[in-house]
């Protein structure tokens, strides 16, 4: 009898072991399946409390700047720009108007911080350059006078996650390479799609839910309106989305949702590749790091096999020719339709745009004569070389 309930006992211990190993390999499962969809294994709650999230004072000069579309993004450490993200929510009102928990909305930033990969462009700093854009538009063009407060939060809270989680890759490479992104959305807007599954997801978790005391039907407008925005920012639908507008710019009705939603679209397009709209030393740097992201994808579709787009080959841009048809054909045309409805615009946005156009021309200028050179050198080296 004692033998057998040794044995007994033996198997209940194989069974436990066996049931834990069970529930290891489950658990590991489950993990690996929320890793695919926030890749590289990324949290939805903070790295760190609020606790460690040093106390950073902004001064009235930080204050002034942080208003104005020249504030020098590249000056500032993450905790600083997590505090000037902190700042523009209080001083709009907004943590006031939807009793946003001041503790929570220190927890969404961190975590917004945290889902953002460090990309040589698509990154945390991205995300506060578009942010404070928007912030300083809200200003220059006296936007609380003109929006609700419901709609100035999904203009803020929009430009922040805008870009959670992206790859470095975009939707073209997603397309093309059939990721899991790309079989997720049906390829329409994959990235895009994905900020808006992330950026949801975050606010799920209580710790980081600014809108906890917002009512029903107003978080249905924020959640919606917020959506909204992230989809237009993917560069695909920017025809359709600007002619829309410019439709709608002549007899433009500050009542008619449509046309608000129109403009809200505009913005947050505006804000998402305003760079050159900011002073030479402050968007330069940008080029470098968004053709870095450019070649990183290219080389990959290269090793691949896949479709490259001549835009993105190391090979065949160079700074010049990638920026002058954007700023011609996309930046200048998009700004110049919204200074027609706010004409505040044209000195300290629309101007630079067209400055920075013709110092990138005024470069391509010197390349092409550099390169005409170097090709008459290298013919009469060949010429000098068949008389030899």
């Amino acid at each position: 009898m004692l033998e057998k309930r040794v044995e007994l006992e033996g198997m209940k211990v194989v069974e436990i072991e066996k049931c834990r190993s069970d529930i290891k390999k489950l658990r590991e499962e489950m993990a690996s399946r929320n890793s695919s969809f926030l890749e590289d294994n990324k949290k939805l709650t903070p790295h760190r409390d609020v606790s460690s999230y040093p106390k950073y004072m902004l001064s009235q000069q930080t204050i002034d700047a942080l208003r104005k579309p020249t504030f020098d993004v590249w000056l500032w450490e993450s905790n600083e720009m997590l505090s000037c993200l902190e700042y523009m929510y209080h001083d709009l009102g907004l943590v006031k108007d939807f009793n946003i928990n001041p503790i929570t909305l220190k927890r969404w930033l961190l975590c917004i911080h945290d889902n953002y990969r460090s990309n040589p462009f698509h990154n945390f700093r991205h995300c506060f350059c578009v942010t404070q854009m928007m912030y300083s538009m809200i200003y220059l063009c006296n936007l609380q006078e003109k929006f609700t407060q419901v709609d100035i939060l999904i203009l803020m809270t929009a430009a922040v996650c805008h870009d959670l989680d992206h790859p470095g890759y975009n939707n073209t490479y997603q397309i093309n390479a059939r990721t899991e992104l790309a079989v997720r959305y049906n390829d329409i807007s994959p990235l895009e799609n994905h900020h808006c599954a992330v950026a949801f997801q975050i606010f799920s978790q209580p710790d980081c839910n600014i809108f906890a005391n917002v009512d029903p039907e107003a978080f249905k407008q924020i959640h919606q309106g917020t959506i909204t925005l992230i989809l237009a920012t993917d560069m695909a639908r920017h025809g359709e989305i600007l002619d829309s507008f410019k439709q709608k710019v002549d007899s433009f009705d500050f009542t008619n949702e449509e046309h608000v939603t129109s403009l809200k679209m505009v913005l947050i397009k505006c804000c998402d590749i305003s760079n050159e709209v900011r002073p030479m030393e402050v968007a330069e740097p940008w080029v470098d790091c968004l053709l870095e992201e450019y070649f990183m994808q290219s080389d990959r579709e290269k090793a691949e096999g896949l479709p490259v787009a001549p835009f993105m080959d190391r090979e065949k841009v160079t700074k010049p020719t990638a920026q002058i048809g954007f700023i011609k054909f996309v930046l200048i045309p998009m700004f110049e339709t919204l200074m027609k409805l706010f004409p505040q615009i044209e000195e300290v946005m629309v101007q630079p745009l067209r400055e920075s156009r013709d110092r990138y021309e005024e470069l391509k200028q010197i390349d092409d004569a550099m390169n005409e050179v170097q090709k008459k050198k290298s013919e009469n080296l060949t010429v000098g070389g068949k008389k030899k």
